[in-house]
């Protein structure tokens, strides 16, 4: 066998982007700029259960949530159950945020803000819809004691997707109409359940339209996925 070839110690390493060591993005899309200063304070913990495969993705908000905010904690795993979270083994009264279903009706946020219910605990799920429909129905044994699901009220299968910033953020599609991030999603909810919660989603929402802004610098936006177009030319037809 052919002895191999002994590495060449003057061969120049490979490029490695520069990481910004505060908010751990690349020095292009870094977003110190807008990250508060001190995480912002809310009485209502925030968990996000996130996905391993969506851990991985650079368009993930949920790094971002956790920085901006000084009571959110993220959770990688597939699916919550006890021993993952000392809070949320103590059942302390929780909101899950996930549209609602036929097996699974929720409430929504604006039934939450007109009964003045108050959660402690905030749980979103950050993965893709098909990761995160797994997720929700894995965890809703654990959660079903103490936790009710709640969605923002808009979401619709039937419409073409986006959030409610579809003309900024273009980066990643949503399946159907009301469809947001994860981060526009617990900006919403905070909205409601917080004091102050009108001037916290607004500062989270700035952060989010950041980021979009710089990485759409260097991606190619989404084309809508054909089911979409599919049924919007089906929308169109019947209009005419």
């Amino acid at each position: 066998m052919d002895p191999q070839p002994e590495e060449d110690a003057t061969s120049p390493e490979p490029h490695r982007r520069s990481i910004c060591p505060n908010c751990n993005r690349p020095i292009p899309v870094c977003l110190c700029h807008v990250l508060p200063v001190d995480p912002i304070p809310t009485t209502t913990r925030v968990i996000i259960l996130h996905h391993p495969h969506e851990a991985r993705h650079k368009l993930s908000t949920t790094p971002i949530l956790t920085k901006s905010l000084l009571h959110a904690t993220a959770i990688t795993a597939r699916r919550l159950r006890p021993g993952l979270s000392p809070l949320l083994d103590r059942s302390t009264p929780a909101l899950y945020l996930f549209p609602s279903a036929p097996s699974s009706p929720a409430l929504r946020l604006s039934e939450l803000a007109s009964a003045g219910d108050r959660r402690a605990v905030l749980i979103a799920f950050d993965a893709t819809w098909k990761h995160a429909r797994e997720m929700v129905k894995a965890s809703e044994d654990f959660l079903s004691s103490f936790a009710t699901r709640v969605c923002l009220g808009v979401e619709d299968e039937n419409m073409s997707g986006g959030s409610i910033y579809d003309s900024e953020l273009v980066l990643r599609k949503e399946p159907f109409a009301g469809c947001v991030s994860t981060m526009e999603a617990v900006a919403r909810t905070l909205r409601v359940l917080e004091p102050n919660g009108f001037e916290i989603e607004e500062r989270l929402i700035r952060i989010l339209r950041e980021m979009v802004r710089l990485q759409a610098g260097f991606l190619k936006p989404v084309k809508p996925r054909p089911k979409l177009l599919k049924n919007n030319k089906v929308k169109e037809n019947e209009k005419m």
